[in-house]
This record gives C-alpha cells, sequence and structure tokens, in this order.
C-alpha cells in the first residue's frame, strides 16, 4: 500500500525521524489557510506547494512550485489543484493522461539560512530478497536527477546490509553519515535519523521508504523533505490505523475491485488475461504467455476456492481491459476438483453473457478428465488442454 507523502511524514514523525512540516489543503480555499497558518508559525511568507499523488517526478511535471506570498500562493495552488499531474511514473509515463491532483501540501521552506549552503542527499530503506537482508541506499547526490546518478556514476550510490535479525548497528549508522562526507552537528543528527528511519521501516512493515532529498540545512540539522513510503500488504493486520490511510482514488480500479473480492490481482501491459489458483502456477503461466508469443495482462490468482462466483468475477475484471485478445485460465486440481471449476467456468460464461475474446481452459489434477469433458460438452466456445504444451499452442493460435 502506497502512501502520499504527508502520510509517509506523519508515519516518520512516531518514530522520531525530524521532517519538513505542512499542512494538507484539498482546495484553494483550505491552501491560503494553511499558508496563513504555517506563515504565522514559521516566520516566513515563503511556503511549496505539493502536489499529493502516488508517483515520484512530480517536480519535473510541475507539481511543486516555490510561493513568497499569498497572491503566489493563490496563483500555484489554483493551478495544481485539478491538473492532470504527468510524470515518469505516473500511468503511461509523459505521454499518458497523468493522475488528477485533489490534494496539496503547504509546506515549510526548509533551505535556511541560504539556500546555497544546504545539501541534498538520497537515502532509502528496501529489502535485497537475494540477500536475505535488509538495505539501506544512500548517495551524497539527492535530488531529483537520482536516476541519473544511479545509472552515469554509481560509484555515487552506496549501500549497508542490515541483518534483520540484529537490526541497525550504531557503527553502520555513523559509516552512512561518514561516506556522506558529514561531520559535526549534522553527522550526530544524520546518525540519529537513519536509526529512526529504519525503526520505522521495521516498526510499520514497510517495503520501501525512501528519503529524497534527506536534507542538511545550512545550520547542520537532517529532516527529510519528502518521503515516499510503501507498507506491506500482508503487516497491516498489525497496523488498522495505517490501512485506514488507504487512498482507493490512487490506485488502479480493477485492482480496488478484485480485493473487494478477495482476488490477488495486478494489472500489467499485455494482451493476455491469466486466471490461475497459486501464486507460483500463475508467474509459471505467465512464463508460457510469453513463450506463446504473447504478454500476460495481468497476474490474478483466485485461491484454493475457486468456485463460480469467484471465477466470474475473476472474468469480470479481466474482459475489463481493452487490450485482453485472449484469456488463459490454467488450474491445478488439488484442494478443488478440476470438475467443480470447469462448472464454474461454464456457469460464469453463461452469466456474463456475449465474451468475444478467445477463452482457453487448461485443467490438470483431481479429476481432469471429467473438467475437459465439461467444457468441451457445454456448447459455449471455450477450448480446453490438459497439459501445458497445449494450452500454449491454443493461445499462440487465439493471437494469430
Amino acid at each position: 500500500m502506497n502512501l502520499h507523502e504527508y502520510q509517509g511524514k506523519e508515519l516518520l514523525k512516531r518514530y522520531g525521524v525530524p521532517v519538513q512540516e505542512g499542512i494538507l489543503a484539498e482546495s484553494k480555499e483550505e491552501a491560503i489557510v494553511a499558508y496563513q497558518r504555517l506563515s504565522a508559525q514559521t516566520g516566513s511568507p515563503v511556503a511549496v506547494v505539493k502536489a499529493q499523488i502516488h508517483a515520484g517526478g512530480r517536480g519535473k511535471g510541475g507539481g511543486v512550485k516555490l510561493v513568497k506570498n499569498e497572491e503566489e500562493l493563490r496563483e500555484k495552488a489554483g493551478q495544481i489543484l485539478g491538473m492532470m499531474l504527468k510524470t515518469p511514473q505516473t500511468p503511461g509515463g509523459l505521454n499518458g493522461p497523468g493522475k488528477l491532483v485533489k490534494k496539496v501540501l503547504i509546506a515549510e521552506d526548509c533551505y535556511v539560512p541560504r539556500f546555497e549552503d544546504c545539501k541534498e542527499y538520497y537515502v532509502s530503506i528496501l529489502m535485497d530478497r537475494e540477500r536475505k537482508q535488509n538495505v539501506i541506499i544512500y548517495s551524497t547526490e539527492g535530488g531529483m536527477n537520482i536516476e541519473e546518478v544511479a545509472e552515469q556514476t554509481p560509484h555515487l550510490v552506496h549501500k549497508e546490509y542490515i541483518d534483520p535479525s540484529v537490526g541497525i548497528i550504531g557503527f553502520q549508522a555513523r559509516k552512512i553519515a561518514f561516506n556522506l562526507g558529514l561531520s559535526g552537528t549534522a553527522f550526530k543528527e544524520m546518525v540519529k535519523f537513519v536509526q529512526s528511519l529504519y525503526q520505522t521501516f521495521v516498526g510499520a512493515d514497510a517495503s520501501l521508504i525512501e528519503i529524497n532529498p534527506c536534507l542538511e540545512t545550512g545550520d547542520g540539522h537532517i529532516l527529510a523533505v519528502d518521503a515516499k513510503v510503501t507498507l506491506d500488504d500482508n503487516g497491516l493486520y498489525r497496523h488498522p490505523d495505517l490501512e485506514s490511510w488507504r487512498d482507493l482514488n490512487e490506485e488502479d480500479p480493477t485492482e480496488v475491485e478484485a480485493r473487494e473480492h478477495d482476488l490477488n490481482f495486478v494489472k500489467l501491459d499485455g494482451n493476455v488475461g491469466c486466471m490461475v489458483n497459486g501464486a507460483g502456477l500463475a508467474m509459471a503461466t505467465m512464463d508460457i504467455i510469453k513463450l506463446s508469443g504473447g504478454d500476460p495482462a495481468n497476474f490474478l490468482d483466485v485461491g484454493g476456492t475457486a468456485d463460480a462466483n469467484r471465477v466470474e468475477q475473476a472474468f469480470r475484471i479481466i474482459l475489463k481491459d481493452p487490450n485482453v485478445k485472449a484469456i488463459l485460465i490454467n488450474i491445478f486440481g488439488g484442494i478443488v476438483r478440476c470438475d467443480r471449476v470447469a462448472n464454474g467456468v461454464v456457469q460464469a460464461y453463461k452469466n456474463i453473457g456475449d465474451i468475444q475474446v478467445p477463452i482457453i481452459v487448461r485443467l490438470q489434477g483431481t479429476n481432469a478428465e471429467l473438467a475437459k469433458q465439461i467444457i468441451d460438452e457445454s456448447g459455449l466456445k471455450v477450448r480446453s488442454a490438459i497439459l501445458l504444451k497445449e494450452a500454449a499452442e491454443l493461445v499462440q493460435e487465439a493471437l494469430q
């Protein structure tokens, strides 16, 4: 589950991470009130208007603006609220439709006392699955061009691996501060910053925390100016308060609908829809689709109880994608019998009505032969297979 910047900062503050303060606004009127409150608190007329969407690169897309007085605030907030913000990370990238900005964060100006005296760093934490350890990735070259830094000057990007059974050790936090070239107050604050950031990562069951930029102010203080936080959905049962932060408007509508029906669904960009029971089999099915000359349009795991209702809902979700040219159903009948799934497919097909795209059903396991017979005798435009090879050949034929 992705968080907005303002939510990520609220989470960081709970664990003692210093952040750039700000006030959320959902209209131009609220933005003006927020600006007035913030100016009174900071004693400065300078503030930043930041679009709140689930995507990075907002600054380059025109979603982050510096304002120096209330008149500029009115103008910039009015421009950003309601705009379709396009960044390399919004759907379709810069050539896509973008995302509608419904909220802005009116944030304090942290680049004090002088912009020239401040330094931007990059700090993130995620899991390295290959090493089975958490890793802190950091660089002296923080800011909007961090992707270019990683690509063109990878030696400027450092990694510190953390044993999750031990946690971050003091010398590791000091090593990070040292490699960033810090000293004095900034060194001490960065050590505390990194330790608190790691505690946030573990305590909130996060899968990613990215601070870019992590700012060293002119007077040596360290704080998070931005916060990109992704929480592990599997850990949300321990954090009901955080789960309530989910913004469904920022998520793919089909993924939201799938979650309501307890279906594990992720939308992709291909042309072959797939419906499978089991995550491992789903990955293998996606490979089969690639080998047959197609591209998977989704990852969809209907789970171990692939009854008629779940199959029907899965069908409806897949068919909402106009790019789908064929559907491959690949079910292994272990807990659930294949004939039960076959009857579910037939019933779902009849309930939905005329389905234009070819459907290939591969059932293997308990009562697989009976299931194939049910599909073949249904009179519907559904083709059955038992072997993966057969299914791949039928997918290839359907795409031609």
